[in-house]
């Protein structure tokens, strides 16, 4: 994993504080480097600053450590979850009846906008601006 790149095969070793969100001075072993912090930084158009990547490193290494320690849980007694069909769950909202009512109104919608032409929404470009 320190190469930058994930995968199922990437072997995680952690040695984690006792602190579930450590600090940047916490003593880890990181299998989740600054530099794939900075890669998904990078993803999220994210600015970090060199704090915030070793913070975020040890945090992520916990998050991990966490998920690993999950994983060791027998769950063979445990019923999976599955979907119910609409006619187990008569409370269900998915359950209601179609009820047919008036809308808005093109009209009356445009007359609560802060700026309309000729039967359109206008909004400030965010695209290609």
């Amino acid at each position: 994993m320190g190469n930058g790149e994930w995968g199922a095969e990437s072997e995680v070793k952690l040695l984690v504080s006792h602190s579930p969100f450590p600090t940047p001075h916490s003593p880890i072993i990181m299998p989740i480097t600054k530099t794939e912090v900075e890669k998904i930084a990078g993803l999220a158009n994210l600015e970090l600053t060199a704090e915030e990547k070793e913070l975020f490193s040890n945090q992520l290494a916990a998050i991990v450590e966490y998920v690993d320690q999950l994983n060791e849980l027998d769950t063979s007694a445990v019923k999976p979850w599955g979907h119910h069909s609409a006619g187990e769950v008569e409370t269900s909202y998915a359950t209601r009846e179609d009820n047919i009512e008036p809308s808005l109104g093109q009209q009356k919608a445009l007359d609560q906008a802060p700026d309309h032409d000729e039967g359109h929404f206008l909004a400030p470009r965010v695209i290609g601006g």
